[in-house]
């Protein structure tokens, strides 16, 4: 159980870029970051508007003289400190990312990032190559991929109570985007706007995120070919969707579907996962992130609880508080800002063999959601073609 200790012989001075007053995820990065005391918020370049973000920075607590304009000014002055920042988490949209990632890893700093990493796979497999060539890691914030009962999910089938697995099926379908709510909304409009977000919108967006979950409840499995088809209901949103869906065939035979969509009306969230071996099935919502269903066919359901002594004692390890009381979003983004930071300091120590068995969404994960999206957008866009992977 996590009790607040630090991983770490001391806490990473770190830095942000993004994440100001109006964003929508710069708190719970915050949050996150700090709530083990893994990381020392020192610096930060929160805003487009210069004068915004430095009083926002203050605003935190932060020395106005480390609240800066733009990220290369902060870049260039933190590393002329003997104190400067060693890690940066970026929360701008979408396009800025692969820039501001580059130019992080060129700093030296170690990075955690928004998804989708960036836009193209050869811009993933720039920063792949320059994670290895500067000797520091980028972390991708699929953030509910932290929930300790994704991990549990990850154990029980590698111990094969599933059998071999037959059939993955994954939804991301919310109602919040049923309308044109962008043109209320700043906060929305960028992010159905190609300049902003690149070739899709709930692909990119939502997808990624269950797609994630289940390459880590499945890391053995791999994608042979896969199948899209996707709409924009809301006319002014094309060529962007907000609806798609993905049918998938893995090396093993096993096919998957996914169901990506921002106008399923009444749906508070709806991201499920589904995995169906030859023995059982196992069922994941993050609506009720805390219950896990375990379906053996012929016997009563089991719902296994988080927090109970009888999960994997990795399952348990990630835990904050005792079984019964709920832990949720933030909880799981929390233990995966601990992950990176075990992460970075195994890097900056030179630890391979730590790292090699060590789980966390790195640049690899983020270069496969980035490989993922293309292929859908390649066959969506040639009439819902089957696409090799």
């Amino acid at each position: 159980m996590i009790n607040g200790i630090k991983v770490n012989d001391r806490a990473l001075r770190w830095g942000m870029v993004g994440g100001g007053g109006t964003s929508q995820i710069g708190y719970i990065h915050r949050s996150a970051a700090l709530r083990d005391g893994n990381f020392l918020l020192q610096a930060g370049a929160f805003d487009i508007d210069a004068a915004r973000g430095r009083a926002f920075g203050v605003a935190l607590g932060l020395d106005p003289a480390r609240c800066y304009g733009d990220y290369e000014t902060m870049f260039a002055a933190e590393a002329a400190r003997a104190d400067g920042v060693e890690a940066v988490s970026i929360a701008t949209p979408n396009n800025t990312h692969f820039a501001i990632c580059r130019a992080a890893l060129n700093a030296g700093l170690h990075v955690v990032c928004e998804k989708p990493l960036c836009f193209t796979v050869a811009e993933a497999h720039e920063l792949e190559q320059l994670c290895a060539e500067k000797q520091k890691i980028i972390g991708v914030t699929y953030g509910y991929a932290g929930h300790q009962l994704i991990q549990q999910a990850r154990e029980m089938i590698a111990e094969g109570l599933l059998g071999e697995i037959r059939i993955v099926n994954m939804q991301f379908a919310h109602g919040f985007h049923h309308n044109a709510v962008e043109q209320q909304s700043a906060s929305t409009k960028w992010r159905v706007d190609p300049r902003f977000v690149g070739p899709s919108y709930v692909l990119g967006d939502l997808a990624t995120h269950p797609m994630f979950i289940a390459e880590t409840m499945l890391p053995q499995l791999k994608i042979k070919r896969l199948l899209c088809s996707r709409q924009s209901f809301v006319k002014s949103r094309a060529p962007l969707e907000d609806n798609a869906f993905v049918m998938m065939e893995y090396d093993n035979g096993a096919v998957g579907t996914l169901w990506a969509s921002a106008v399923n009306c009444g749906s508070m969230h709806g991201q499920k996962i589904r995995i169906i071996g030859e023995k059982a099935s196992l069922e994941w919502w993050d609506e009720q992130p805390n219950q896990l269903r375990y379906e053996v066919q012929g016997e009563p359901v089991q719902i296994l609880e988080r927090g109970m002594g009888y999960l994997h004692p990795g399952a348990l390890a990630d835990d904050r508080i005792g079984g019964g009381h709920t832990e949720g979003l933030f909880d799981a983004w929390s233990n995966l800002y601990r992950r990176f930071a075990l992460a970075m300091a195994a890097t900056d120590r030179g630890d391979t063999d730590f790292l090699e068995t060590f789980w966390y969404p790195d640049v690899h994960a983020g270069l496969m959601g980035v490989r993922w999206v293309e292929q859908c957008v390649q066959s969506a866009d040639a009439g819902a073609i089957w696409v090799n992977c």
